[in-house]
């Protein structure tokens, strides 16, 4: 049986509880044994944490550990523990680490008229990845994403801007990633940047996306 690891914490307005128990409900449908937890102890012991075949982040707006990160690093990058997560949760979580931010593929920066924008998803048609094969284009009401992103992900869908007006506009429209993978050593990370909070993953679709992306970053 797979193992999986939930971590969440820091800024509670992300729901990463709800969402957590959301995300584990789908791990054990798939088989997964699931340990969700909301101690970031538990990132301590590397001999444990390379045991899980997949690590899920849902942690805003906090600090880390140095040796926190460095064994995220290993178990991703020499043992294969794959990463998945979504929203803040993964790539807004510890803003001073810039290594952090190197492993997951992007930080957030904006999101221009804040929760409520009414947005469409549009999915990269000419991938041939299996997390987004058969699936269209949607609309979504929650944060828009505004992300500076690594130039190595492999991006799977994007959000135009702007939606809502600001100083940015000037400089035209702008696809955005919302849904991307990369690679990490050995391991392979999937991150999707729709859940602001729980009720995002009504939308069936982004939970799709989720499950799918969990099912590919496994090891």
């Amino acid at each position: 049986m797979k193992k999986a690891l939930i971590m969440w914490g820091g800024w509670l307005g992300h729901e990463p509880e709800q969402v957590g128990r959301i995300f584990q409900k789908v791990l054990e449908n798939e088989g997964f044994s699931v340990n969700n937890t909301n101690k970031m102890d538990v990132l301590n012991n590397l001999e444990e944490l390379r045991e899980y075949d997949l690590f899920i982040p849902l942690w805003t707006m906090d600090e880390i550990k140095k040796e926190h990160v460095d064994n995220v690093s290993e178990a991703l990058g020499k043992y294969g523990t794959g990463m998945a997560g979504c929203h803040g949760g993964m790539c807004d979580a510890f803003r001073q680490s810039t290594k952090w931010q190197f492993i997951t593929g992007s930080q957030w920066v904006d999101h221009p008229g804040n929760d409520g924008i009414e947005y469409t998803v549009n999915i990269k048609k000419s991938s041939d990845s299996e997390i987004v094969k058969g699936m269209n284009d949607f609309k979504v009401v929650s944060e828009q994403y505004y992300v500076h992103v690594d130039p190595a992900v492999n991006v799977l869908a994007t959000t135009r801007f702007p939606v809502f007006s600001g100083y940015y506009e000037t400089n035209g429209c702008v696809d955005v990633p919302v849904v991307y993978t990369k690679r990490w050593g050995a391991a392979k990370i999937f991150y999707n940047s729709l859940g602001h909070v729980a009720k995002v993953f009504d939308v069936p679709e982004a939970l799709e996306l989720m499950r799918r992306g969990f099912i590919w970053a496994s090891r």
